[in-house]
């Protein structure tokens, strides 16, 4: 049955009352005056409770209670969804004039607003956290991915408690609140049965959250947590990860408005595509079939003329030249060009299959009556498409995370499967440079709008009289944030908590809801990512690209990088450099940066990537805290990277003290997946060992005869061939003292081993790490007593 809709708001217009730090360049203050419509103060969280009188009659029956006291959202306030789709570039979706079909997002751009001067970071968690809490992603301490967090500040991993997350304002506003899929927003050394929690999203403002805590998880088998529970996706046989959090998602608005109608819900929609693995049904991939067998520099310009013809760009734009680091198509080979234009296809799929779940709970919104009246902002990539698949792609992600070039001829036996359970893809640069259309680089690149522009669209029918317009002010997903509490009738607070809060460095966005030409309010902006910079200011753009993600090379100093000098409100997509013609406007805007860049904790710039996936090279915390022994025990099992011994490429031995019956099977300890990763199991009363290189090389040793029944202790023990990462070396097996297998191991995974498969005690979760056993089905059938890893000074051999 519907139900009425709450009536259309006025939007406040908000003042400023607070002691907080001055006002952050380049936008409007946020902060609401201490008293709201309702009376109460809701610039101090949570919302102070009143005193009750006293009461003097005795008896119960002869006196009257008070009014129940409890916190309710402003009247009127709209439900507000935030949809976020990962490493998608500008000019993929077909709403934005790309090849990939997207009729959920075409649908709300008709009946909303597009914006195509919006900015990300760059990005996956720098910009997760400037989205969810209105501040500059540096200020979150998240100058990068948190898997590459160091010790100074700026990049610690650790939000400060000064920055409440927008989730954690409206939940104390009265706001049911939650989050599905990718969160990716946690320190690493945090994700553990220890916590702390602080920095989980039911910490962080979310009353649920049902999803993947990392960067990145198979859609086929996620390593999933429900809260802070780490939970097993449901057994079938078309199980999807989109389609499981879409289903969550459904289910727990459904459940909410039926409960509290009157209750205003704020939904984060954070699917993990399409960033790699690109893993959909193949029926969604063939749709594609044959629609880029053109190749990338044809796609680039076709989605160019649509762009114009649409309108989504402007008539003087130019189409920003191919780089001269990304191959033509021209010269690539039959092989390469039937594997290339298959990524495609199935990365096409993907983002397809995406918006179409993003479709099914649009259409629940409408269903019971609140699509009107939600706000829903559909943002389409939290940065550009994203080359970090290399020149040639790879048929495995984790290569590339290790700094591993993937060929065209290591790939060809998994065409016909790729984007299925059996591969982890990404495709290769030339697909993301074309879907950037029309700028200049990809995802990681911040100094360029290839790294940092995504369209966006924002519907809201009882808000936005305006109907399928296009917004072109330069906006930021930091101003997300501050337009919610616009919309929603809610001052910035200046204490949650007991902690005063450092002011939002947002602008609300709501100003250009009703006028197109509305000047815009965000009139600087900073950006940086792995030493690639610039700054926006007033209509110019100063930038300079330091570093490239795929390639493997010493980076020049930072002092030695070479600027560009754009005038953006006339060169849309960076086509013309005026650096030359212009230098004091270019050192103007260099001061500016550099005087951003210390207010926000940008300094010191870390230009390092895979290396500091190590804890020890990029000098965070880590759990194990210099611990060279962990004892772990049975039931320990989803233990990430980052809470358990660094075994990789070093001297180490596991030790498993167990009892074993006739014919023992199953797992004894392993540490991640079918994509890399060592397993020490038994198989029909054997004890063996195996290491997965990235699955294309296994080195597997074992017994020759059973274990005989009762008490054993079994070493595994790995010797390097030398101190660096990935190296070889010589491993052996022995059981009660007594050598009985040895082997050697060519290479090593050098810094990392899975996206978010930990290392299990007793079982393999997620998927399997030797094709010895099966997926789900290999419990350990003895008995397990305790597992002791332990690394080791070298020994010479």
């Amino acid at each position: 049955m519907m139900k009425l809709t709450r009536p259309l708001l006025g939007l406040l217009v908000l003042a400023a009352s607070c002691s907080a730090p001055e006002t952050p360049t380049g936008t409007t203050d946020n902060t609401g005056k201490d008293a709201a419509a309702d009376g109460l103060d809701r610039t101090v969280l949570p919302i102070h409770e009143p005193t009750p009188a006293s009461i003097t009659e005795m008896d119960a029956r002869n006196a009257k209670a008070p009014a129940a006291w409890s916190v309710t959202a402003p009247k009127n306030a709209p439900n507000v969804v935030v949809v976020l789709i990962d490493d998608i570039g500008f000019g993929a979706s077909s709403a934005f004039g790309g090849p990939i079909h997207m009729p959920t997002l075409e649908r709300m751009a008709q009946n909303g607003l597009r914006y195509n001067r919006f900015h990300t970071t760059a990005l996956c968690s720098p910009t997760r956290v400037a989205l969810l809490t209105g501040r500059n992603h540096h200020v979150n301490n998240a100058g990068a991915i948190m898997e590459l967090a160091t010790g100074f500040p700026g990049n610690t991993g650790v939000r400060p408690q000064s920055v409440a997350p927008l989730a954690e304002i409206l939940r104390l506003n009265g706001f049911s609140t939650a989050a599905f899929g990718k969160y990716h927003e946690t320190a690493p050394w945090e994700v553990s049965v220890s916590g702390p929690f602080d920095r989980w999203p039911t910490r962080s403002g979310f009353d649920k959250f049902y999803g993947f805590i990392g960067g990145e998880t198979n859609q086929w088998a996620p390593a999933i947590y429900d809260g802070v529970t780490r939970v097993e996706p449901p057994k079938r046989a078309d199980y999807h990860f989109t389609t499981d959090m879409a289903d969550q998602a459904i289910n727990w608005v459904s459940a909410q408005q039926t409960l509290t109608p009157d209750k205003p819900f704020y939904m984060y929609f954070a699917p993990g595509a399409t960033h790699a693995p690109h893993h959909v049904p193949k029926a969604w991939a063939d749709k594609y079939k044959g629609k880029f067998d053109g190749g990338w520099d044809a796609l680039r310009e076709e989605s160019f003329a649509r762009q114009k013809q649409m309108g989504v760009i402007p008539a003087n734009t130019k189409l920003t030249p191919r780089p001269a680091q990304i191959p033509a198509w021209a010269d690539m080979n039959e092989q390469q060009r039937k594997l290339f234009a298959r990524q495609m296809e199935v990365f096409a799929g993907f983002a397809e299959h995406t918006d179409h779940e993003v479709g099914r709970l649009v259409e629940q919104l409408e269903a019971i009556g609140e699509l009107d009246n939600t706000i829903f902002f559909y943002i389409v990539g939290d940065n550009g498409a994203s080359a970090e698949g290399g020149p040639e792609g790879t048929y495995n992600e984790m290569m590339a995370l290790n700094g591993i070039v993937g060929k065209a001829e290591q790939m060809m036996d998994h065409l016909d499967t790729w984007g299925g359970p059996t591969t982890y893809p990404h495709y290769s640069i030339g697909w993301a440079w074309a879907t950037n259309a029309p700028f200049q680089w990809t995802k990681q690149v911040a100094s360029h709008f290839g790294g940092t522009r995504n369209g966006m669209v924002v519907h809201w029918p009882q808000g936005i009289s305006a109907k399928g317009e296009l917004r072109s002010q330069f906006h930021h997903v930091i101003d997300v944030a501050p337009t919610v509490l616009e919309a929603c009738q809610l001052p910035e607070p200046r204490l949650v908590n007991g902690v005063e809060q450092r002011r939002m460095d947002g602008v609300s966005m709501a100003y250009s809801f009703g006028d197109p030409k509305a000047a815009e309010r965000r009139t600087t902006q900073y950006f940086e990512m792995f030493g690639n910079r610039g700054i926006y200011h007033e209509g110019w753009m100063a930038c300079t690209r330091h570093s490239i993600p795929w390639l493997l090379m010493k980076n020049p100093p930072l002092s030695e990088d070479v600027w560009e000098l754009y005038h953006i409100d006339e060169d849309f997509s960076q086509a013309n450099d005026l650096a030359a013609q212009q230098p004091e406007k270019l050192k103007e805007l260099q001061k500016l940066f550099e005087q951003e860049a210390i207010r926000n904790h940008v300094f010191p710039i870390d230009d390092r990537r895979s290396e500091r996936f190590d804890p020890r090279i990029a000098g965070r915390p880590d759990l194990m805290g210099g611990r060279t022994k962990l004892t772990v025990y049975p039931g320990m099992v989803g233990m990430m990277e980052n809470a358990f011994i660094n075994v990789k490429g070093v001297h180490h031995t596991i030790t498993a003290e167990v009892e074993v019956g006739e014919r023992t099977d199953g797992v004894i300890i392993c540490q991640a997946g079918y994509f890399g990763g060592w397993t020490l199991y038994m198989k029909e009363g054997r004890v063996r060992h195996e290491y997965n290189w990235f699955a294309l090389e296994r080195t597997n040793i074992g017994s020759a005869k059973p274990l005989s029944p009762g008490r054993h202790t079994v070493v595994y023990e790995f010797f390097p061939d030398e101190a660096k990462p990935g190296t070889g070396g010589r491993s052996i097996l022995r059981v009660d003292g007594q050598v009985v297998a040895e082997g050697r191991i060519p290479k090593t995974q050098p810094f990392s081993f899975s996206g978010d498969e930990g290392a299990d005690v007793g079982r393999d979760n997620e998927t399997n790490v030797s094709l010895d056993y099966k997926q789900h089905e290999n419990a350990f059938t003895g008995k397990i007593t305790r597992v002791t890893v332990e690394t080791l000074p070298v020994t010479p051999q």
